[in-house]
This record gives C-alpha cells, structure tokens and sequence, in this order.
C-alpha cells in the first residue's frame, strides 16, 4: 500500500473517531434526558453541573483534562514515551467530548420525556446509540477518550485486567456522583435506573454493532495487505479445520482424516503449543480454553473495547491470541488438520484451507457420549448442552460470527445421518481438489 494510500485511511480513521465521539455524546444525552440517571462515565460531570454554573460538557472537559494530571504520575516515562501520541491526542478529545454533549443536550431540549415507558424508551434508545458510538470508535482504532485511556493507565499500574478496573472505575464514579448529590443537592440525582440499564446494556449493544461495522473496512483501508497477499499466495499445502458439535464425532473425524493423509492432526496438542506462546500454565489453558466465564459479563466488561488501541488484554483474550497465532503458524508450516480453536475463522483469508463443522441430533450425541466416551445418561446430557453453549459462547464472542452457521464453512455434516467414514472420503475428494 502505498504511503498517500495510507495517509488516506488513517484521516478516514480519525474522521471516523471524532463521528462516534459525536454519537456518544448524543447517547449519553438521550440516557440523561430521561432523568433515570446518565451513564456511569459522566455521572460525576452531571452532579457537579446541577449545583455550580458549569454545563455538562464543560464540567466534562476539565474533569478529563485532569486525567491527563494523573496518568503523567502514574505511567513510567517508558509509557509515556510509547503512548505520547495517544496521551497528547487527550486534550483535543476533551475539548470536543465537553463541546458535543453541549451540543447534544441543547438540540434535544424538546426531549422530555413523561411517564415511566416514554423514560425507558429514551434510556434505551441512548443505550443502542451509545453502543453503535463505541462500536465506530472501537473500528476508527486511532485514539482513546480519555476516560478510557486513564483506566487503561490504571490497569497497566496495577497488573489488573482492563474490564475489572473499568468496572471499578465505573463503580467509583457513581458512588462519588451519590456522595456528591447527598452532600449539595441532600438527595441522590443523576443516578438511577439509567445509571444501572447503560452499565449493563451498553457493553452487549457493542458486541451485536460490532460486526455489521465491518461494511467499512474497504473504506478505512482494513485486510488490503491481507487480500493481496491472499491473491498473490501460491498453490501450497493444503488444511483443514473441523469446528464440531459435543458428541458429533467431530476430533474422531480429524483424527481418521489426519491418518489417511498422513498429516498430522492438532487438537490437543495445542495446549502445550498455546503454553508456550502465551507463558499461560497448561493446567490454566485446559480448563479455560474455548469458553467465556459469563457471555454477558464478557461483554459487559469489555463494552466492545477488546484489544483496540492498546487496551488492556484480560487472561482469556491473551490466550484466544494465542491459540490463534499457533493455528496460523501451523498453516503457514505444513499440511495438516486442525480440530476447533476457531481455526476456520482465523484462516479465513488463507488459501486452501478447507473448513468443516460437523453436528448431530441429541439422540446420536448422547449415544456416542455413553457408548464411545462412557458418560452416564445423565451426565452425556449435561455435558452437550454445557460444552455446545461454551463453544458457541467463545466462538461468538471472539469472531462476532454464529457457530455453526454454514455460512461460515465450506461443507456441513450431519454426522447422525452420514458415518465418519464417508465424512473423510467427502473431505479428501475436497482437499485433493
């Protein structure tokens, strides 16, 4: 790509981030309209500008601005140094935060809303515009308001994990509007039922958004390098990856395939692999892999941010990374079959790989569970459902895509209606081709 090519895009980007500071501020002002509570971030700046003459916004700008104070005594002049682009990027962010929720809440002045459901309506319809407004930010990938930028300096501070300190930052900012409020105004305002839906809201609206943002990956310049470099690969060794429902069959399949071709076969074998690309004990990696503690917590902690921009990676994120920078190494290096580990997803953009994923009726899961892996009854039954919903968890989680979707797969087997045998000749004749 070229360097005017590269310019192009990164003012695209930067565009893109003022846009969805823009929309932020129209959803934290369509949540403080209600007056139900504004959201936890701005919920200090909205007490303090109900007992002083200062707006909103401007109480915004000076308590964002005082960050920055913060964060110079907390970050070592190595960080400083390596984030001196995005520390500076601080104030204008702030000035233009401050000024748009200024703009924001004057232009919707004829939003008030009376009554319980028309309160509620507006809440949520802040929620969904918020959300989309992180989303954008989250894909601009420039920059950091500095609400963001300061949990993440606290987090790197203390070794803790970005969602955990945003939680707690979060917490902190409402327990102080409370004391505030009891303290000038002798009652709690500015927090409420608002406060709680944008907590728990918001994060989830994120991780729905975030895919359909995708639209605007040609636009800012995102896989170019990759699809050129998928063009211009060569007729190389061919892969395949099998994604499996519990119970279908699915690594008894990669392992038969696997022997027929006389390559090798990686399933458990990456928790080692994984060990040592992420410094992760094994024992830690074999019980977390592939699973979420909580879908909802996930996204409530994460309010779409993952990795974006430099935040903070929590353990389950550092080992998604590298479970997917094994499978990636492994492809690039030989022949082989990969058994789940969102294989198909990370490899999507490389040539010859063929995905498969492989799924059955409940009837055939638990008879293969009991016959084959010797689960009671009972336990079989438990063990599908809470397997299934842990992978599809994970998958959707990190890929913003639905397991077992065929359209995420070059062949689709019902292994409850075709043998594992036929599945491999099925396989071959593919990767032969």
């Amino acid at each position: 790509m070229s360097e005017n090519s590269n310019k192009k895009f990164l003012t695209r980007r930067y565009l893109l981030f003022l846009v969805s500071v823009f929309i932020n501020a129209y959803g934290i002002s369509f949540i403080t309209k209600a007056l139900l509570g504004t959201s936890p971030i701005t919920s200090v700046n909205y007490v303090l500008s109900m007992f002083t003459p200062l707006t909103m916004g401007q109480w915004t700008i000076i308590v964002n601005l005082s960050f920055l104070v913060f964060e110079f005594f907390l970050m070592s002049r190595a960080q400083l140094r390596a984030d001196l682009r995005m520390y500076l990027l601080q104030i204008p962010i702030s000035l233009c935060f401050g000024t748009f929720i200024d703009i924001s809440m004057s232009s919707l002045e004829w939003l008030a809303p009376a009554g319980f459901p028309a309160k509620t309506a507006s809440v949520l319809a802040g929620c969904v515009i918020l959300g989309l407004g992180i989303a954008l930010e989250v894909k601009a990938d420039v920059a950091m308001v500095a609400g963001e930028f300061f949990v993440r300096v606290i987090a790197r501070r203390i070794h803790g994990d970005f969602g955990y300190v945003k939680l707690g930052f979060d917490i902190a900012n409402v327990l102080i509007a409370c004391g505030l409020s009891l303290a000038f105004l002798s009652a709690v305002r500015g927090v409420g039922l608002g406060t709680v839906a944008a907590a728990v809201l918001v994060g989830p609206v994120v991780h729905v958004l975030t895919p359909w943002c995708r639209v605007l990956d040609p636009l800012l310049g995102y896989g170019r390098e990759r699809r050129a470099g998928a063009a211009a690969a060569p007729a190389g060794h061919a892969v395949c990856t099998i994604a499996r429902e519990f119970g279908s069959g699915g690594r008894m399949l990669g392992e038969m395939l696997a022997a027929k071709l006389g390559v090798k076969v990686y399933d458990r074998e990456f928790i080692k692999l994984a060990a040592k690309n992420s410094g992760m004990d094994e024992e830690y990696i074999m019980k977390n892999e592939q699973t979420i503690p909580s879908f909802w917590l996930k996204c409530i902690l994460s309010q779409g941010y993952g990795t974006q921009a430099g935040r903070g990676l929590s353990a389950d994120d550092v080992l998604f990374v590298a479970e997917s920078k094994t499978v990636k190494e492994i492809a690039d290096r030989e022949p082989c079959v990969i058994v789940g580990r969102c294989a198909d997803f990370v490899l999507k953009d490389s040539p010859n790989v063929i995905r498969v994923f492989c799924n059955t009726d409940m009837q055939s899961a638990l008879q293969r569970c009991v016959n084959e892996y010797g689960l009671g009854r009972d336990k079989a039954l438990q063990e599908i459902r809470r397997i299934n919903r842990a992978r599809a968890n994970h998958y959707e989680y990190y890929t913003g895509q639905r397991w077992g979707d065929p359209h995420n797969y070059d062949i689709t087997i019902n292994t409850s209606h075709v043998s594992l045998d036929t599945a491999c000749g099925m396989i071959m004749k593919m990767m032969k081709r």
